[in-house]
């Protein structure tokens, strides 16, 4: 375990330079301010795993591998949309969510448009409601 007055003294004891020892003293304030994000230690004992190589992993498959294409070129709206598509079908949640989306779409192209959300269909022969 680390202190942060130990990475301020180390930078003393080795004569650091004013410049480079701003370098030092920007970390250590960095890492005093978010220290109750810093539990590793506990994250390790409780069987959490600190996955920082799973989560490059995951953006490379999920932003690299897409986004990262010579010649393509991205509006911010654009890449979201297909990121978030992408992200569905990684974990599964796709089929789920494009019920969803269709639900969505039939609601406000269709139902919201008659009265009591009630739109009528031909079915065969019969006229239906459809709700």
């Amino acid at each position: 375990m680390f202190s942060f007055a130990g990475i301020r003294s180390s930078a003393t004891r080795r004569g650091l330079s004013v410049p480079e020892r701003q370098a030092v003293d920007d970390c250590a304030r960095y890492l005093l301010n978010h220290k109750a994000y810093l539990r590793y230690h506990e994250h390790l004992a409780a069987g959490f795993p600190l996955a920082t190589g799973v989560i490059e992993g995951v953006c490379r498959h999920l932003v690299k591998d897409r986004m990262d294409v010579t010649g393509a070129r991205w509006s911010l709206a654009g890449a979201e949309a297909v990121l978030r598509l992408r992200a569905l079908r990684a974990n599964g949640d796709f089929e789920e969510y494009w019920r969803f989306h269709e639900q969505q779409e039939y609601r406000r192209n269709h139902a919201d448009r008659y009265a009591d959300r009630q739109v009528v269909t031909l079915q065969g022969r019969h006229l239906r409601r459809v709700e």
